[in-house]
């Protein structure tokens, strides 16, 4: 399930992410997705990765694979700030591992520090 955080400051996209994450959860936010990155503001995201989060469903990986690089393709310079808030270690290892990819600032925040990632990627 993919739901946007109402409650982030102006200038940031909250996402959240929990449950497991199929093709079609991703199809269906892509739309609200392109409303959140207004094309022309800096690109500044809260993406907070639930306790409860499994992974991907059929076609997640794929679809998130899509949407994904298409805004860093798309939007490249316009990445300032990413927040990964979880606290499943292995998506902090695999933040570690790949973060390079993801141009701007990128840092990672356990899920008891969301409000400190908030100020951190308004900032």
């Amino acid at each position: 399930m993919i739901e946007v955080l109402a409650d982030v400051p102006a200038g940031v996209t909250g996402i959240k992410v929990s449950g497991r994450v199929s093709g079609d959860d991703l199809k269906a936010f892509k739309p609200a997705m392109a409303d959140l990155l207004k094309a022309g503001e800096d690109i500044r995201i809260v993406e907070v990765i639930d306790s409860d989060y499994e992974g991907f469903g059929p076609g997640g990986l794929v679809e998130d694979l899509k949407l994904g690089l298409g805004a860093l393709f798309s939007r490249h310079a316009d990445f300032k700030r990413v927040a990964v808030v979880s606290d499943k270690e292995w998506v902090v290892h695999t933040i570690h591992l790949v973060g390079w990819l993801v141009p701007g600032e990128l840092e990672v925040f356990g899920l008891a520090d969301l409000e400190r990632a908030k100020q951190w990627a308004a900032g």
